[in-house]
């Protein structure tokens, strides 16, 4: 399968790994790359010889961003920007291999969806978590408030949908956001020693043990409701004047409507 170049997919024996490479721009996506990462997740879920996916960024900087604004600011207020064709899925959300994910630096907005779509997570030191997209005028619409609160304590989550504040890796580390930090020069070595010692187990128990787990969640429901609810907010003039604000770098103005 072809991908764009802002979306690498490698096979290293049972173990696929899926690079999002646009680190110039923070590894903020666009639609071609949501579609790419999310056609590669689906080659490691249909491809018998591959065991495991890890998921990454290219540099030092940013795992990812989150959404272009300066792009896809008229998506938002769309309808569908995310493009879920299906409203009772999200990403990886039917991907039941095991998923790993090296976090190299902010995880952020998008981002931190994409990592909540993921199973063992693995930081750099100088990673940094959080969604702010409420600073926006918006909502995140890709499973966050259905999949954070199961995964972090309630009072963690609404700190981090409610205050659109930033955590560090350390911090993410003791609320159990993710597994591991180490530092950035040992952080995808950590991740592929890891799928290495996960490919020695049964590989169809690893994803049947997934699957029980992620089906016994019931989230399907959730994302209905994430989406329903949400298109209140897309349709809100302060989603409008949020994204503004932030392509004009000024302050946003809302009224709540």
């Amino acid at each position: 399968m072809a991908y764009p170049p802002t979306v690498k997919f490698e096979k290293k024996d049972h173990v696929g790994v899926v690079t999002i490479n646009r680190p110039e721009q923070m590894n903020s996506l666009d639609m071609d790359m949501l579609l790419g990462i999310e056609d590669a997740m689906m080659e490691v879920q249909s491809d018998d010889d591959l065991w495991i996916g890890v998921l990454t960024a290219s540099g030092d900087k940013a795992f990812s961003s989150g959404l272009d604004l300066k792009v896809a600011a008229p998506l938002l207020t769309s309808g569908d920007p995310l493009g879920f064709p299906d409203i009772t899925k999200r990403q990886f959300s039917d991907v039941y291999k095991p998923i790993i994910c090296a976090v190299n630096g902010f995880c952020i907005a998008g981002g931190l969806e994409m990592l909540l779509g993921t199973d063992i997570r693995i930081a750099a030191e100088h990673a940094t978590f959080g969604l702010g997209e409420v600073k926006m005028g918006l909502v995140p619409l890709g499973g966050t408030h259905i999949r954070m609160p199961r995964q972090i304590p309630w009072a963690i989550s609404m700190e981090l949908l409610l205050t659109g504040k930033n955590i560090d890796a350390q911090r993410a580390f003791e609320v159990g956001l993710i597994n591991q930090v180490v530092p950035f020069d040992e952080l995808l070595p950590t991740a592929m020693t890891l799928a290495d010692k996960m490919c020695r187990n049964g590989p169809l128990a690893m994803r049947t043990a997934k699957e029980i787990a992620v089906r016994a969640l019931d989230l399907e429901p959730g994302f209905v409701l994430e989406k329903s609810l949400g298109q209140r907010v897309l349709n809100s003039a302060d989603a409008k004047e949020g994204p503004l604000a932030f392509t004009e770098k000024r302050r946003p103005t809302f009224t709540g409507k």
